[in-house]
């Protein structure tokens, strides 16, 4: 067969499985950044960038192979075998980025002290006793494979000797509270008392970072709340972003900013 017409027949067929590869991460990017990174948590904790390696090199990988295996001239069953052979390649990276996307997705946003702290499965450590921890949470702040992170705070320890331990073990690079599930409590009244304790008025945040400006009034109007009855509070993760909170606590959006370097 002429190799001007094997080619031309091998790129229709790379064509039409590049449109199958990117209808089916259309498919995963609607369950990664629809449930478990809803924004900004797709740039708090990465990912974005995963996905888009993962993904970009399944889409790309797989009709590229397509195109060089294809060729009309071979029988219809070395033509099943090679592409079925393509396919199991692709469908087996795919499903290891998207295992790796949810093994490392955000599952709780955890209000500590002066800060919001994104944490997910890696944060935890390899501690045994973090699968049942997180069993033994109320089954709202339990998490699931169908809901996105949790906003969680975190309890008072109940002895001096439980303080000291978690103290010791965090300064010596151990986990803090945030890592802890033990100490989850839920995000109630008296913990939005806690946080508002802490927050700051979103006006210093506006004035310190005026590119924000546009955003942070855009966040305001859509809630219907005044500048005067809003407030941040740093949110911490691979990135640095603010929780925008109304006067009761409740979290309205969130903005790029280190939220600590606001005076």
């Amino acid at each position: 067969m002429d190799f001007s017409l094997r080619m031309h027949r091998a790129a229709k067929a790379a064509a039409c499985h590049f449109l199958v590869s990117v209808a089916v991460a259309f498919a995963v990017a609607a369950v990664v950044f629809g449930i478990w990174y809803p924004a900004p948590y797709h740039n708090l904790s990465g990912g974005l960038k995963l996905f888009l390696i993962v993904v970009g090199v399944d889409v790309v990988c797989g009709p590229l192979l397509t195109l060089v295996v294809f060729n009309p001239s071979k029988s219809r069953r070395e033509l099943l075998i090679d592409l079925a052979l393509i396919a199991v390649i692709q469908v087996g990276a795919l499903a290891y980025g998207i295992h790796t996307a949810y093994q490392a997705r955000p599952l709780f946003l955890v209000h500590e002290v002066d800060r919001f702290r994104a944490i997910g499965m890696p944060d935890f450590g390899n501690e045994n006793d973090v699968k049942a921890a997180l069993k033994g949470l109320e089954p709202s702040l339990q998490p699931r494979w169908h809901k996105g992170p949790i906003t969680v705070g975190i309890r008072i320890p109940n002895t001096r000797e439980e303080r000291q331990s978690v103290l010791f073990e965090s300064i010596f690079g151990g986990r803090d509270y945030s890592q802890r599930p033990e100490f989850y409590i839920p995000y109630d009244e008296v913990e939005k008392e806690r946080v508002l304790r802490r927050a700051r008025p979103a006006k210093n945040f506006a004035a310190h970072y005026p590119k924000q400006s546009a955003d942070l009034q855009e966040i305001l109007k859509k809630t219907q709340t005044s500048m005067e009855k809003a407030f941040f509070l740093p949110v911490q993760q691979k990135q640095e972003w603010v929780a925008i909170l109304n006067d009761s606590a409740i979290i309205l959006g969130f903005l790029p900013g280190d939220g600590f370097e606001v005076p």
